[in-house]
């Protein structure tokens, strides 16, 4: 998954300004107790952030 197909995802799940702020500051113990940037920040696949926002924040499955 391209970060731009992830970034499209999360806008459309949480809205634009949300998606923005849950990534900056929404720690994840499925993250190795990171954030969303933290975690693509050191080197996390996108697709796989994704899965665990699917997972931990009831993502539709039209998005998933």
């Amino acid at each position: 998954m391209r970060l731009t197909e992830f970034w499209r995802r999360m806008h459309l799940h949480f809205g634009e300004t949300y998606a923005e702020s849950f990534a900056q500051d929404h720690v994840m113990s499925e993250l190795g107790g990171r954030t969303v940037r933290q975690a693509l920040d050191a080197g996390w696949e996108a697709k796989d952030v994704w899965r665990v926002v699917c997972v931990t924040q009831g993502v539709s499955d039209r998005l998933r």
